[in-house]
Order: structure tokens, then sequence, then C-alpha cells
């Protein structure tokens, strides 16, 4: 609780209002105190408690007459939250004198600011607010939420029948500029229903959506559909409430760090509860805006084009353009609607070939529509008959334009109906930052990112099926894969896929990251990790549809999780996994032979003895928008010598280097010299620029020779900026992978991403005796996944005991 909700009254402007102990202050804190009343109730009475409040401070003010005091915005409408803003307007007719009404203002804003409130205030006659609601479009928002509160009654009931009938002349103007608001918000603040941090009130699907939605009501041009918007509005006003309450700050930002909180002030079970209320209701809201506006839109055009349709047809009206796109469903003003003939309570299959064809004709379909399906069309017989099938196959198929129609099915309840086990993953919140969607809506990405990919397979609709199903098993505890390949045997069994492409689609859910998390940490090089891969697929084909599962995975993922220098690796491991599958058998390990640059610094790394390096734009690795490059590529060659991970890893991270992916290996070169050690890194400046690469080989000297400790500078570059409060990252995990590999063991190092991650890891191993043969770093967002290939002082892998001695270490080290 903060010191405004504290504050005991020190005179009689704190005392105004109430006649509890202690006046309005008091009175209050009292009642944000109760826990029997909240949500509503406890609104309405804050609201009343201001209002009396407020009402006294301005009665004592001693106003001349024609004088009033209006609630406008939020508290106009009485919705009040704890540290809500008091958006308040001094109305007078101009008969006063400007100081006299300069004196009534001081009376009261002065006690709000005084006990530390937020106010939002204004002094203006009926006609300034009139003219000021024109030029404005935010103030004539407030304004229609007008309320009275003191003063004269007659004054404000006058402004307010102004206004409306302003907004209701106007809206041909006035909608499309609030329709452009909207969109302007959701770019800057995002969608809150997939936000792991949402703003509850600018995001869309917020609260301020919600209130553009009863400004498109009250023009009369639009209605929004009502079905759950009101328990929208509330579910999102009691979050904003709890958040205010257990931060005692006016926020609307529900940070990771509060959720916990929050979810106990409501009486949710955990944070991912409360972000799955706060979905829904943003999920409602967002989808009533959608239509809403579609209908605004249609209304307008209609209206523009109807002078020209009279003088065309004299005047008679004439029926709405039909045009057929499926049995029984035609499209009319830009909608796909149920044609007049359909029968959706004999037609089971309707719904999906609804939504099939609008889709492919890139049209929303009709909320009447999808209402009417939902109450009257009967659940389909299992298996489904083949023609549902295809439909959901085309709608999938249909890309972008499929998620508009699937979120119109999912707000009447359809998908849920037609995929049971969708309810359990239904705006279910994904923590890993690399995440953007919710997983509800991170499947229905993944088949629009493989609709884009159908012409690479022989079997485009089982990658789609695939796509929709990859992740289901996250509603379920466990291994999602594991958990995944179980549902998906049943919903294809349920929807009349055959027994061998029910195995096929089973595969591709179970296996669905195998390829991206092989090719990323693993050694394509050794016959184990490609052998493996062949033994898990099998077939061919279905190596074709999980190559392309994959990519379309990663593109729904986010940003972060795809990329060219994934994409080729993945492409490496395919490659070699088709050859095996085509029955050649995995080759043989081979010294990887070092590029023209490589051999270079090689040659004058054993020359002089000392490391060599380059540092250089990665050219290969492009932006999203085809532009700038992102990375830097790192090559360094230096004799083979122990050390060499943890001084190079320690060395990037006191020049604030982020390393995001590496490999190390040695090679000998033809010739006397010996082995010498080669490290490509793509490593990314975590701000500012560059640093230059000699000052990187003269550090990584120092850290050689032992004259540079990297882990005292590190630890005094921690302590010098103090701990920000966050999530709880869960604790590092080591484990050895199993027959991984014959020639090495591989350690798998999962933890927080963090400066000098590496360099710890390398130190450990080093600690414990083995030999680092090849390290390959993976991060996503805040996650690193470090793979290390390591063996004894025989070149061998190291015995099983021995491995997880070596993993207990590194995990010891990292705690």
């Amino acid at each position: 609780m903060t010191s405004a909700d504290t504050t005991e009254p020190t005179d009689e402007s704190g005392g105004s209002g109430g006649s509890e102990p202690g006046g309005y202050p008091a009175a209050r804190l009292r009642l944000l105190r109760e826990e029997t009343r909240t949500g509503p109730p406890r609104r309405a009475a804050l609201a009343r408690l201001t209002d009396e409040w407020l009402t006294a401070l301005f009665t004592a003010a001693r106003p001349p007459r024609g004088t009033a005091l209006v609630a406008v915005g939020g508290y106009g409408r009485a919705e009040l939250s704890p540290r809500s803003d008091l958006d308040l307007l001094l109305l007078h007719d101009g008969s006063a004198r400007p100081e006299e009404i300069a004196a009534v203002a001081d009376r009261v804003w002065y006690p709000i600011w005084d006990l530390g409130l937020a106010l939002d205030h204004s002094v203006r006659t009926p006609a300034e607010a009139r003219t000021t609601a024109a030029d404005d479009l935010k103030v004539h928002l407030g304004l229609l939420d007008a309320r009275h509160l003191a003063g004269d009654l007659g004054l404000t009931t006058a402004l307010r029948t102004t206004i409306l009938a302003d907004w209701r002349n106007q809206a041909p103007k006035r909608l499309p500029a609030l329709g452009e608001l909207c969109r302007e918000r959701a770019e800057r603040h995002g969608e809150l229903p997939y936000l792991l941090e949402g703003d509850l009130k600018e995001a869309r699907g917020g609260l301020r959506d919600a209130t553009a939605l009863r400004a498109v009501a009250a023009s009369w041009l639009a209605d929004a559909p009502r079905a759950g918007l009101a328990d929208a509005r509330r579910r999102l006003l009691d979050t904003r409430d709890a958040l205010h309450l257990t931060t005692g700050r006016a926020t609307d930002r529900l940070a990771l760090q509060e959720q916990d909180e929050v979810a106990a002030a409501l009486g949710l079970l955990d944070a991912d509860a409360l972000l799955r209320e706060v979905y829904e209701a943003a999920r409602t809201i967002a989808y009533a805006q959608d239509t809403t506006w579609r209908e605004v839109d249609r209304v307008l055009r209609a209206r523009s084009a109807r002078p020209r349709l009279r003088r065309l047809i004299g005047g008679r009206p004439q029926p709405a353009a039909r045009a057929p796109l499926a049995d029984g469903v035609v499209e009319m003003d830009g909608e796909a609607v149920l044609a007049r003939t359909a029968r959706p309570e004999r037609d089971p299959v309707l719904p999906l070939r609804a939504a099939a064809a609008a889709a492919q004709a890139d049209l929303p379909l009709s909320p009447h529509a999808v209402r009417h399906l939902a109450a009257t069309a009967p659940p389909l017989p299992v298996p489904w008959p083949a023609e549902a099938r295809e439909s959901l196959i085309t709608l999938l198929g249909a890309g972008p334009s499929a998620v508009p129609v699937w979120e119109a099915l999912e707000a009447e309840g359809l998908v849920t109906r037609l995929l049971p086990d969708w309810e359990r993953v239904r705006c279910r919140p994904q923590r890993n930052p690399v995440h953007t969607w919710t997983v509800d809506r991170h499947l229905v990405e993944t088949a629009v990112r493989a609709a884009a990919l159908t012409r690479r397979v022989s079997r485009p609709d089982l990658l789609l099926v695939a796509a929709l199903l990859h992740d289901l098993g996250k509603g379920w505890p466990g291994d999602h894969a594991l958990s995944g390949e179980t549902i998906t045997r049943d919903v294809a069994a349920r929807t009349g896929f055959d027994r061998a492409d029910t195995d096929t689609l089973a595969t591709l859910v179970r296996h669905h990251l195998l390829l991206v998390e092989t090719a990323t940490r693993r050694d394509l090089d050794d016959p184990a990790t490609v052998r493996t891969v062949a033994d898990a697929v099998r077939t061919t084909a279905t190596l074709e549809l999980l190559h392309a599962l994959t990519e379309a995975d990663a593109l729904a993922t986010g940003p972060a999780a795809w990329s060219a220098w994934r994409a080729s690796l993945v492409a490496d491991l395919v490659e070699r996994v088709a050859a095996v599958l085509a029955g050649q058998p995995p080759a043989a390990p081979e010294p990887a032979a070092p590029s023209a640059e490589q051999e270079r610094l090689a040659v004058e790394a054993l020359r002089t003895g000392e490391p060599v390096l380059t540092l250089r734009t990665d050219a290969a690795e492009p932006a999203e928008d085809g532009t700038e490059p992102v990375g830097v590529r790192l090559h360094l060659a230096l004799p083979d010598r122990p050390g060499v991970l943890p001084a190079t890893a320690g060395v990037l991270a006191l020049h604030r280097l982020t390393v995001r992916a590496a490999d190390l290996r040695a090679v000998d070169l033809p010739g006397p010299g010996g082995a010498v050690l080669l490290l490509s890194w793509r490593v990314a400046a975590e701000y500012g620029s560059l640093p230059e690469a000699a000052r990187l080989r003269a550090d990584l000297v120092r850290a050689l020779d032992g004259s540079l400790d990297i882990r005292a500078r590190l630890a005094e570059r921690e302590a010098a900026y103090p701990r920000r409060r966050g999530v709880k990252a869960p604790p590092p995990r080591v484990t050895v992978a199993p027959a991984a590999s014959r020639h090495a063991t591989v350690i798998e190092v999962r933890a927080q991403d963090a400066p000098g991650l590496l360099h710890r890891i390398g130190r450990a191993l080093e600690e414990a005796g083995v030999r680092v043969r090849s390290a390959h770093v993976s991060t996503l967002g805040s996650n690193a996944v470090d793979t290390v290939y390591v063996t004894g002082e025989d070149g061998g892998p190291l015995h099983p005991d021995r491995a997880a001695e070596v993993a207990r270490g590194v995990e010891k080290a990292l705690g």
C-alpha cells in the first residue's frame, strides 16, 4: 500500500466526505483492505465514497451559480481502481468572474494532490468543451462517459446531450479516426492475448479497446457482439485492481514478477491461471473489436454508395448480392455467410466447409453464421467423413487468411468441439520468451507457415495436420512430445486417417524437435548422430515432412528460433540422413578440412606460436528485413593447448560479446608443427560497437599465460551492477547424452544465458581433466543449451561413471 492509500487526514480537506473517523483517506483505506468486497462492488463503492468527498469539497468552495463538477472517462463510468486517476471537469456557464472559477478549482484540485492521488482536470464552458472535443478525439471519448457529481445538474445534462448528439452526427468521420487510433495503439503495445507482460489498458484486446466498443455502440452506427463482453471487461478490471493493490502503483503492465501475487489476490491457482484468464478476456474483446470494425466499414461503405445507387435504380431497394463459395456458403457484403438453403442442423460438415470456403476466399466468417452453426450443427460422426477431413486441411492450407477464420470458430467454441484436446492448450501461456504466441495460437501459426511449404512435400495434408497438432502435448504433464504422440494417434484415428498415416503423424509429432536439436547441439560429422536420426524417422518421406515441419515450427515460434545458420545446419543434417536412408552408410568422421582463411590462420599460429584471429561481419546471416547482417564471425587459430575454451569465452564476455554459436575442433595440418585448434564463433555485441580484433587478441594472450584473471574481472563487473528484480530462473541442468557418439562423451548444459556462462563451463571441464573435442552453443532468448563433446586423455569416450562425475562437477560449478 502506498502513501496515498495510508495518509491520515491532517486538515479539513482530508477529512471532508464520509462520516467515518479520519474522513476520506481512512475510509478509502478501510474499503481497499476489505476482503469481502472486491471487483465491481468495490469499484462502485470507491466511486461513491470519492463522489461524496469531492461533492463536499466542491460545496465547501461556495461555487457561483452556473457551475458543476463532472466526472469523465473511467471515473465517469464509476470504474475506479485503487490507483486510478480522477478525471474531472469543472464546468461553468461563463457568467462568473474567472478568478471565482479559479478559486473553486483550487479548493477542489489541491486536496486531491495533497493526498497523492493522480488528477486529470480541466475547466471549461460547455462551448469550450464542445470545441475541444471536436479537435481532440480522446477528449470527446472521455466526455461520452460524463457523470454529474455536484452543482448545476442542468448544465451537465445539456453538455451530455450535446456531446452525444455531436458524436452521432459526426460518426462517419469520428469512427474511422477511432479505428485508426486503436490500430496505432495495438502496433505500439502489442496484442494482450499473447503477451507475457501485457498492458491491461493499452494493448490490443485491453480496456481501451473495450471503451472504444462502447463509443461505437453510442454512435448507433454499429454495435459490438455483446456475448461475454461485459464479463471480459470485468475480469480485466479485477486484474488491474489486484495489480494496483499488490504493487501500490498506478500501473497497468502485468509484469512477470507481479503475476504470482496478483493471481493469489484473485484467488487463482498460479500465474499461468492468471494469464489464461487475461488472455481469454482479451480475446473476447479483440474478437468483438474485429467484428465491430468490419460492421462499421460495411455501414460506411453502404452509406457512401447509397446516393449513387439511388440515382441508378430510381430509389428502389435491392437485395445484397450473394456469390456462391461452397455448398451452403455464399459471399455477401464482404463476409462468408450461410446460404438461404443451408440446413446446418442436418449437415455436420457445414462448419468446417464454411470455414474452409471463407479462408480460401480470404473472407471473414460472419459472426452470425458462426453463432448459428455453433447452436444448430450436430457433432461430426467418428471417424470423420472424408469431406470433413479435407475441409480441415483446406482451411489450414489457406495460409494467413485461416487465422481470423479460426479465431471466429474459437470464439463460439467450435474448435474445442472438433478437437476436444484443444481446450488444454487454449490461451495457455509459454513462459519461454523465445515464443511469440500462446500454445494454441502457435499451433495455428505453424500451420500457416507450413502452408507455404506444402510444395516441398509429397503429403501436404500430413504436414498441415502435424503442424496443427505438434504441441498439443503441452496441455499435459511430462514430455510434451511423448504426450503429443499419444494425442495425435487419437486425433488422427478420430478424424479418419488410416493406420499408416496415423503412424506418420505420430512420428512427426514425437520427433518435431529432433532435427533442430540434433543439428545445433550435436556433431554432424559423428556417424552416431546421423544414424540416430535415421532410426527415428525410418523413411525418406517422413524425413521430408519433418524437415518442413521443423522450419514451420521455428518460424512460428519467433525470430530468435530460426536463422540462416540454423537452416543450413538442419539442411546439412537432412542431407546426411537422407543418404543413410537411401542405403549409404554414414561416413566415418574425418578431420574437418579447414577453409582457406582457417588454413591461413593456422599456418600463422604455428609459425608464431600465438593466437591469430579475424573478426568480421557475417554476411551469410541476414537480418529479418534482408538488409543489415546480424552477428559477427570470429575465427581463431592457435597451437593446441589446455584452457583455450574457457580463456576465449571469458575474453569475449569481458568485451561484452554474446556468443550465439560456437564450434571448436582440433585439426592436424600437413607438414611439421602438430595440431592446431580452430575456433569459429558467431557473436554479437551486447551494446555499442564491436571491439578491435587486436584488443581481443592481446587479452586472449594474457588470459592464456595467466596474467589476466578472467574470473576475477567478471566477478568485479557483476558486483558493480546490482541485480535487478526479476523472475527467478530455474537451476542449471547438466546431463550426459547416452549413446550420442561413439567417439566422445556428449555433455549437455541447459542454463540461464548470462555473460561468462561458456567460460564457466569450459573452466569446469578443464578442472575435471577432460579434453574438449568440440563445442556447440545454442541460445534461445534467455535460455542457453550448450553441448560439449569431451574425451579422456586417451582420446576416447569417458566411462559412464566418470562422465556422470564430470556432469555433476559442471552443474555444481554453474550453481
